[in-house]
């Protein structure tokens, strides 16, 4: 057997698209955006070559997002346990596809396609080949992603990505938020949903833009509020100045809004993580806006980066 020894970095084989001005690459190891600019400014808050993604920076999340209580659940009336990949929360976080070698499909100057084939395993019994085009053009950075049940059976499934972004020289404090939402989550000491409630008049109402200022944000926004083509898009705006739009289609319906607070070294609270989300945490117990695949059914969603800089 011969083996392929030559030292590649750690995320792997990397794709670089370009147009207008934007460039991005995605990277081999998670099918992760590494990196984002526009005009040779930084747009996302990435990572390094040759560098393990720190925080999930850039992630494809599936399939669910964020936490499942003890990684316990019963689909169609079969308990199922997947691995705690978070000790402190004792949770299975953010789906299976994080560190995974994805394939590349096709790739252009503009555009590539890369994919994952997850194969049934301990916990999640079931196949899927999740599939990701991004492209990059005068309008901004673009995904669309899909989700096709391979298997024999129905399976749950849920997705979000996991990108940072930051406003070239503005600190996140002086950023201003709009986030489309009339509730919020409410969690426990684990980041577990309990509940939810309005925001209208509190601190977590962003409906119109407000700096960010001392707020501490890991909140999972719901009740979206659409617009005339179905989906909706957080804001991230300096006061008169710069501007970053997160846009997703209807299939999104809540955003997390995580202000990295918790974060170490240089990377606390130097951007923030603005995630549409399919479903909200723990989907897979509760059911709420749980996505069912049926045997050769595809999910497809499209979120993306509009920069005004």
């Amino acid at each position: 057997m011969n083996l392929d020894t030559a030292a590649r970095p750690k995320s792997g084989t990397q794709w670089t698209i370009e147009a207008d001005g934007h460039r991005a690459v995605v990277v081999e190891v998670g099918g992760n955006l590494r990196h984002y600019s526009v005009g040779g400014r930084d747009v996302v808050d990435g990572f390094a070559e040759d560098e393990i993604a720190p925080a999930m920076a850039g992630a494809i999340l599936a399939p669910w997002p964020s936490r499942i209580r003890d990684g316990q659940y019963t689909f169609r009336d079969t308990a199922h346990q997947l691995p705690l990949t978070e000790a402190a929360s004792r949770t299975a976080l953010h789906g299976l596809v994080l560190w995974g070698r994805w394939t590349l499909v096709e790739h252009a100057a503009d555009t590539v396609t890369v994919e994952y084939d997850l194969p049934p395993m301990p916990g999640y019994p079931w196949s899927l080949v999740i599939r990701s085009t991004w492209t990059v053009g005068a309008d901004g950075l673009r995904a669309v992603h899909t989700a096709t049940n391979t298997d024999t059976e129905a399976c749950p499934f849920g997705f979000s990505v996991h990108p940072y972004l930051r406003l070239p020289g503005v600190a996140v404090d002086d950023a201003e938020l709009t986030v489309p939402a009339r509730s919020r989550v409410l969690f426990d000491g684990r980041l577990l949903p309990i509940g939810a409630v309005k925001v209208a008049g509190t601190d977590y109402d962003y409906a119109e833009p407000r700096r960010i200022g001392a707020a501490v944000l890991d909140t999972t926004f719901g009740d979206v509020v659409a617009g005339p083509d179905g989906g909706s898009a957080v804001t991230l705006a300096a006061p008169g100045g710069p501007s970053l739009d997160v846009w997703a289609d209807g299939q999104f319906s809540y955003w997390q809004v995580f202000s990295a607070d918790t974060l170490g070294g240089e990377r606390r609270r130097r951007s923030v993580a603005i995630e549409p989300m399919t479903c909200p945490p723990d989907a897979f117990r509760s059911g709420r806006d749980l996505i069912v695949l049926e045997p050769g059914q595809t999910w497809t969603g499209t979120w993306g980066i509009r920069p005004s800089l």
